[in-house]
Formats: structure tokens, sequence, C-alpha cells
């Protein structure tokens, strides 16, 4: 919640900061300057993880940028949607500027992506859906940003500190269930502290506590239904039949109260091997793979293994391995001793490989992706010249 608030807030103040650049003229009483417009109508789809921060993040610059918007939500969770809706309304937002459509995708077809009225699309899911919605608006020529999946990794040195590398890890690979696209879900090792980190690890693990939300002393909650616990316990299978040794979980939990819900135990693998679907396919659960590097460039080619490239992180004490881990990483974002998890609104969000495409979200991108520039030529002298420049 706070994560959307933040982001309101930035671009409510990029509302005052909606500026051009002006340039010399190769032409004497000549001014350039740009300005940027808005588009018109635009469409924005959201995915079910991040129901309040992902539609605020998109459809905050969208409005501030003056278009219109129509918002798709996810049918798995519409009320926060509906509660955005009437936010904006109460703050006095005219009608028929925000938009909202509610339902399965099958009850109205692509009309959000092909509809010629609709200047732009931006998207966050699923890579076949992505892909889809790249190649339609790519073909009748609308404006598009997919944000897709994400395979990252995290490299834990052998100079690293440990407990703040435990931390990180644990954070990024189950928290939200590991259902974020920047979860950690590929965990590599320096050979030397291999034995040591694992242990700290599989104890850490043990101590999950997976259960209700509501509940303060839970730390892991459910996937977030029956389609995505069977995805999860589908690649637990896959993980043991590729050869990947099942360290510590991979169960679903029937217990109790937790026969009502889609609860999986938080899972670790070793061994994986770089080739696999484990290794190499999004999971979006609380399932960790884990490799060893016997040296820096090996490490750097284990966390590049991958169709992916959205988030990584790297934990070292030295600086200059660190440089070189953010030189050659094919990712989108890079963080050093901290988590794969999270971003912040003045810095633009995004990845590259089959991660996205299009423009960054987030910061002065997220906000241009929604206008055209346009470029004004003033001749204030009011006489014409002749010029070889053209």
């Amino acid at each position: 919640m706070a994560k959307g608030i933040t982001l309101i807030d930035w671009y409510a103040g990029e509302g005052m900061r909606f500026m051009g650049a002006s340039a010399p003229s190769e032409l004497p009483g000549n001014f350039l300057y740009t300005i940027r417009e808005p588009l018109g109508v635009v469409s924005i789809i959201t995915p079910w993880n991040f129901p309040w921060a992902i539609p605020v993040w998109k459809t905050a610059p969208a409005l501030v940028a003056g278009n219109a918007v129509v918002l798709k939500a996810a049918s798995q969770v519409p009320s926060l949607a509906v509660e955005m809706v009437k936010i904006f309304e109460e703050a006095g937002l005219p009608p028929g500027v925000l938009n909202l459509v509610l339902g399965e995708p099958e009850g109205f077809g692509n009309s959000l992506i092909e509809d010629p009225r609709l200047k732009a699309v931006s998207f966050t899911g699923s890579n076949a859906v992505g892909q889809l919605v790249h190649d339609i608006c790519g073909k009748r020529g609308a404006k598009v940003t997919c944000e897709m999946g994400g395979k990252n990794p995290a490299v834990v040195w052998n100079d690293a500190d440990l407990p703040l590398a435990l931390g990180g890890v644990m954070k990024g690979a189950f928290g939200s269930t590991g259902q974020r696209c920047t979860a950690t879900s590929r965990l590599i090792l320096g050979e030397e502290i291999y034995g040591e980190f694992m242990g700290m690890l599989l104890a850490e693990v043990k101590k999950i506590k997976v259960g209700n939300g509501m509940d303060p002393t839970v730390t892991m909650g459910p996937a977030i239904d029956a389609l995505q616990l069977k995805q999860n316990l589908d690649y637990v299978a896959i993980g043991r039949k590729e050869g990947a040794k099942l360290l510590c979980g991979g169960n679903q939990l029937k217990d109790g109260e937790l026969k009502h819900g889609f609860f999986i135990e938080p899972t670790v693998f070793e061994g994986v091997k770089p080739k696999s679907r484990l290794w190499q396919e999004e999971i979006f659960g609380p399932v960790l793979s884990v490799a060893k590097a016997k040296t820096f460039e090996q490490a750097l080619e284990l966390a590049n293994d991958s169709p992916f490239g959205l988030t990584s992180a790297f934990y070292s004490q030295d600086m200059t391995l660190a440089m070189k881990f953010v030189e050659g990483m094919e990712a989108g974002m890079v963080h050093l001793n901290s988590p794969t998890i999270g971003g912040e609104a003045q810095v633009p969000f995004g990845g590259v490989k089959g991660s996205g495409v299009g423009e960054r979200e987030m910061a002065k991108d997220g906000l241009h992706f929604f206008t055209e520039q346009k470029t004004v030529f003033v001749d204030y002298t009011g006489q014409r010249r002749q010029s070889n420049l053209y």
C-alpha cells in the first residue's frame, strides 16, 4: 500500500515538472524547443499479485500526462481496483477519464489491445500474453510496453556478509510466496561458503510459518489459487525428475485450516542443472534453485544463463568485483548487497531479454511512455531566410 501512495505522490509532483527542452538553432533568429502531449485513450492491463501498486504505477502517469484510461484489472483481485477508482473519483477526477473493466478476458476478447482508438497499451503479466499484446500493437502501430516474467539470480560470493545475504535471499525467494516477477528464484553460491551458507539457509527456511496472512505470526501465505498451486507442485515434480536434489519442502499443506486454501511448503533444490526447466522457467512460487560456482566468471555465466533478464543481486564486500557484476549482468536492474526485489518511484523499472519490451516503467520513463514528443521551430524574425543547411 505504501508503494502505491509513494508513486501517486511522485507522479502528482511530475504534473508540475512536465517540461520539454530548448536547443540553440543553426539559424540566426530561430528558437527550438520540445513539448510533450498526451496520446488520447490508453489501455492498461494489470496482474493479480500487486493489485494496488501496479495499477497505480501505470494509471498515475497516464493520467498526469493527460490521457483517458481504460484499466483492465486482474479477474482474481477485482475489489481493490474498484476501490482505487473510487479514490480517484473522490479526489475530483472528471467522469469518463478513468474507466474500469472487470471480468475474464474471454468476455471481451482482444478489444483492449486491438481497438484503433487505443493509442497505447501498458501490460504486466505472463510472457505468452505479453508477446501476443506486443505483436498485435506492433501490427497496428500503437505504442506498447510489456513487463513480463523473471527468473532472477542472487549471487552470494565467498567474501559476502553472510547474515546480510541470508536475509536478502529469504525475502527475495519466499516473500509474497515467491509470487512476484522480481522474486529470487535462482541462488548461486561461491564454492568456499557453499556448505556454511546452505546450513544457514535451510535452518531459516524451516522457521517459516505458512498460513493465513491475517495472522501476525504467519510469515508466508498461500498461492493465489488452485491453478497456481498446481503449477508450483508440477515444477517440484519436474525438478525431481530432472535429478535435482530436494532439500526441503515441496509438499502441499492440508492440515487444519490450511486444507481450505492453496498452501505449499517453502521449497529448496540443490544441484540444479543450468539447462534444466527448473533453472530456466519461471515458477512464480516459493521454489528456490541452488547452484555452486568455483569462479566469479562461472557465477556470472550461470546468472546470465536464462531467457529472462529482469533483476539480479550480488553479495560481496569487494566493490571491484561488484562493479564487474554490474557491467556483465544481463538484467534491467542490479542490486548490490540487497535483495532482487524492490524498486523506487524515481528510477526506472523493467528488464531485458524475455522480461520486457518497450519503455521502462516508473520514473520519468513511465510518464514519457504515455506522451508524444513534439519539436517546435520558431523563426521570431518573421523573415524567410535562405540557408545551405536545408
